[in-house]
């Protein structure tokens, strides 16, 4: 239930993509803008979170309720990690981009619930087990909708590309 419709575009974008999902749209994105917190960090992010949490839970649940999410691979992410130390420390902080780590969450659609793939060090700076390429999560994800990476091509200027470049492993460990 959206308590405050003029409050969350989010919620209400959540409940749209599952009517799309219901009417068997096959690629449904949401977007949530204001992650990149350079600065203001716990303001943003706590307002961020009370913005998403409880519509993709509602979503999560709606689609298992009606026996979707077996079918519906949701995946949570954002475009790059982040710093685990602060940037402009003091009450203005926040953190800088991070291209050595990240984290995203996936579930239904073949992943293994529950399950959690590699870690960092202790300062979430560096990997430090089991790393994801973002080729192999491409090629994981593709797996996941039916298609096979290695085969998947487009022809550009006369050259048949993969999506995955020559690179790319699946993760069979992520799949149920």
């Amino acid at each position: 239930m959206i308590d405050n419709p003029k409050e969350s575009n989010f919620a209400r974008n959540c409940l749209l993509a599952r009517r799309l999902l219901e009417r068997d749209v096959r690629f449904v994105q949401l977007f949530h803008e204001a992650w990149d917190q350079h600065n203001t960090l716990v303001k943003d992010h706590t307002k961020n979170c009370k913005d998403t949490d409880q519509p993709v839970a509602a979503l999560l649940q709606d689609l298992k309720d009606r026996d979707m999410l077996k079918d519906t691979l949701v995946i949570w992410g954002g475009e790059f990690g982040r710093t685990p130390m602060t940037q402009n420390p003091g009450e203005d902080n926040g953190r800088d981009h991070h291209n050595a780590a990240f984290t995203i969450w996936m579930a239904g659609g073949g992943v293994k619930a529950g399950h959690t793939h590699g870690a960092t060090d202790d300062f979430g700076f560096n990997i430090n087990e089991s790393p994801v390429h973002v080729h192999d999560l491409n090629a994981t994800i593709l797996h996941m909708l039916g298609f096979d990476h290695e085969r998947l091509t487009y022809r550009f200027q006369g050259r048949d590309f993969r999506l995955t470049d020559v690179h790319g492993h699946v993760v069979h460990d992520i799949l149920a």
